[in-house]
């Protein structure tokens, strides 16, 4: 039995952790996740995506009972794939939203950060607690954490291994929304459907500025810019947007 799975329906694939009682992340599921984000990032049908656990969790953490049998040859030859199952998510040219409920603590946090956007359950806890078994965060945390709260927020949760409830999380910019926990997909959905109506090459094109950009220089990040915007100028949806703007005003314009 898969414990995570890729469902598509108008537009929107939902990338689905199912490892009941807490969604542990063990190398099966990092490896199958590896392959649906791959899978998501060729498919055509799949125009946004969201990253799902279910009503109850997100995803606790590693499993840590079979990481216990790891030693440092065992983790040295991992590990690269751990960060390659979330790289793949994170570089997925789609709009990608988390929907958190529940418990996102370790590589479940570290999974939401490869997300775009985050929306949170009233009733989420987040936290890098790997302090606390004497290793730090392996799957990016370190990285995209620090990138996404600053330094400062990033040491002070990675140091003390401190959960932080949603309301504190939407403060320090580590989650974009908090809503109630039965609206959790529901609002995922509802952002993830109306940017899979949108420009599909000019989305990844925004992405991929922005977070290209991010790791370079500014006027790298800038020439990255300005080949993107001037490529799009090739683009059907380029002149379907123009010609909406031109003939029916903004906003009108249908991409699909």
């Amino acid at each position: 039995m898969t414990s995570v799975h890729l469902e598509v329906a108008d537009g929107v694939g939902t990338i689905r952790l199912d490892r009941p009682p807490m969604n542990a992340l063990d190398i099966a599921l990092q490896d199958r996740l590896k392959e649906l984000a791959e899978e998501a990032t060729r498919r055509d049908d799949v125009r946004a995506v969201i990253i799902y656990g279910g009503e109850k969790v997100f995803a606790a953490g590693a499993d840590i009972k079979e990481m216990q049998d790891m030693d440092h040859t065992a983790m040295v030859v991992r590990s690269r794939a751990l960060q390659d199952s979330f790289t793949a998510v994170a570089r997925i040219p789609k709009p990608v939203v988390a929907a958190v409920t529940g418990y996102a603590l370790g590589g479940g946090c570290e999974l939401a950060l490869c997300a775009d956007f985050r929306i949170a359950a009233d009733n989420a806890k987040l936290g890098q607690p790997e302090i606390l078994l004497g290793l730090i965060p392996g799957a990016g945390g370190t990285q995209r954490l620090a990138r996404l709260v600053g330094p400062s927020k990033a040491k002070d949760l990675i140091f003390t291994g401190r959960m932080v409830k949603a309301e504190e999380a939407l403060t320090i910019g580590l989650v974009d929304r908090v809503v109630p926990a039965a609206e959790v997909y529901e609002q995922a959905h509802t952002w993830a459907a109306r940017l899979a109506k949108g420009p599909a090459l000019a989305l990844r094109a925004a992405k991929e500025s922005v977070d290209a950009g991010l790791e370079t220089d500014i006027d790298t990040g800038l020439a990255l810019e300005r080949t993107w915007f001037a490529g799009l100028f090739a683009t059907e949806d380029r002149e379907r947007g123009m010609r909406s703007f031109v003939d029916e005003g903004p906003g009108k314009a249908k991409f699909l």
